[in-house]
């Protein structure tokens, strides 16, 4: 038997990536890996926002990438992306490189608007750089509408998460592997 792909969970910010990714690595016996921690810690900045602004999102972005393939490289993990990893330079070929050659099984929880919106709202979003120039609620519309069919193309599996909660989400999660 080969070694287990590592699964990759993408989709906007809200839509529980790293809540949902920390749970199913514990429930898999996997390690779970926030690709937004070792971004930050490859451009030693404590925060996403400190580190898009000292470096810009085009640096960013590839650091992200960087640090997408360095973990893309150990096998089984349980990964949450950045909600803009697949847009960044060379990211959407690694990834589907590493589906190629069935090291990487990748998840979009797709939520729609209204629910990221009901979810962000209340949340602290300093350490949310905006992506249109606008706030991170106003812009939700907008990134959606660029990124859907990104993610869609890239995934293994989509999961709905607009109406069902993390729970549900996670046993649907769970039941794929």
């Amino acid at each position: 038997m080969g070694k287990l792909p590592s699964v990759l969970l993408i989709g906007l910010r809200g839509s529980g990536k790293t809540t949902l990714g920390r749970e199913l690595a514990q429930r898999l016996h996997r390690t779970f890996v926030d690709l937004d921690d070792e971004t930050k810690a490859q451009l030693r900045c404590p925060t996403i926002s400190q580190a898009w602004e000292k470096h810009g999102e085009s640096g960013f972005r590839q650091a992200e990438v960087r640090a997408l393939k360095r973990v893309l490289s150990k096998p089984g993990q349980v990964i949450a992306l950045g909600g803009g990893t697949p847009t960044g330079p060379g990211a959407r070929e690694a990834i589907e490189r590493a589906q190629l050659n069935k090291t990487a099984y990748v998840i979009y929880l797709r939520a729609g608007a209204q629910t990221l919106r009901e979810r962000l709202v209340g949340c602290d979003l300093a350490d949310r750089p905006s992506l249109t120039g606008t706030d991170s609620i106003a812009e939700i519309d907008l990134v959606l509408a660029r990124r859907d069919s990104l993610y869609r193309t890239l995934a293994d599996e989509v999961i709905d998460v607009d109406g069902v909660d993390m729970r549900t989400t996670l046993r649907e999660l769970v039941s794929l592997f």
